[in-house]
């Protein structure tokens, strides 16, 4: 399979207005993507297409080989991982359960335990434990943890289904730079399991360097997508982000920086309410 995802000639449309507009993007095998954009961009739309929450108005989706129109899109998306702070609804089921229940549950998609578990489910559990350094969250319950302990366990419930693709929306949302470190680090371990990464953020900082791909939204079209450091420059980002913005990199990773021109004009009028 040389095409993980392939979107042609797509757009998306709700309540008469268009969301996403003429996406054309492919993601291969051993590529990574970091998906950027301001709110309002398209990156949660074009997540939901991928996930098959939402159905292309126009055009024509692939992921994993699984045409839209032609396949079971409930099946499709057990192959798919999803991590994101808003699962933290989820708190009120989670806190009364274990590590190692919050990790095995899953491989059922569900939140709580309903099916019955095999000694080789609980085994994988603690191998994922091991995998990604959490030994030490043996059998605590979660509402025992840190913020950033807790989005690394649902990252190691998210892998207990053997993904194809692992969707990080914005995970280190909240965090503490100590624990968003801690995140970020993970995704060296993440992918040596054959699992295609989707990372949603605001933060350039946070493409770390197993992220090999970058595509750019900004108003639901695509302003650049390919090698990350093809899309990450001055004048794409100024584009995406409406502002004109500078990137360095320091160690491999990039760091945005708005120009102090703007800033000036941007803000003085603020300044003069204050």
């Amino acid at each position: 399979m040389d095409k993980v995802i392939a979107f042609k000639d797509v757009s998306w449309r709700r309540s008469g207005q268009e969301i996403l507009s003429q996406i054309n993007w492919e993601v291969k095998e051993n590529e990574h993507w970091a998906i950027l954009g301001l709110n309002g961009s398209g990156k949660t739309s074009l997540l939901n297409i991928v996930n098959g929450y939402n159905f292309p108005s126009t055009g024509n989706v692939s992921v994993l080989g699984h045409e839209f129109g032609r396949t079971n899109l409930p099946e499709l998306r057990k192959e798919i991982g999803y991590v994101s702070s808003s699962l933290e609804r989820f708190s009120q089921i989670l806190e009364r359960e274990t590590v190692e229940e919050i990790i095995v549950s899953g491989k059922f998609a569900s939140f709580g335990l309903y099916e019955k578990v095999s000694n080789e489910d609980w085994e994988k559990a603690d191998a994922l434990l091991s995998a990604l350094r959490l030994d030490y969250l043996n059998g605590k319950s979660y509402n025992s943890l840190s913020q950033g302990e807790r989005r690394r366990v649902l990252i190691a419930r998210a892998l207990m289904s053997d993904p194809k693709i692992l969707i990080l929306d914005e995970p280190c949302t909240g965090l503490d730079v100590f624990s968003r470190e801690e995140v970020l680090f993970l995704m060296n371990e993440i992918v040596q399991n054959d699992c295609h990464l989707l990372y949603v953020t605001h933060h350039i900082e946070e493409i770390v360097d197993v992220i090999s791909h970058v595509i750019l939204l900004r108003d639901g079209k695509i302003v650049a997508s390919g090698p990350k450091e093809e899309v990450l420059t001055d004048e794409l980002l100024s584009e995406a982000y409406k502002m004109p913005v500078k990137i360095r990199w320091e160690e491999d990773r990039p760091w945005l920086t708005i120009q102090k021109d703007f800033e000036k004009i941007k803000f003085s009028n603020v300044k003069t309410l204050l």
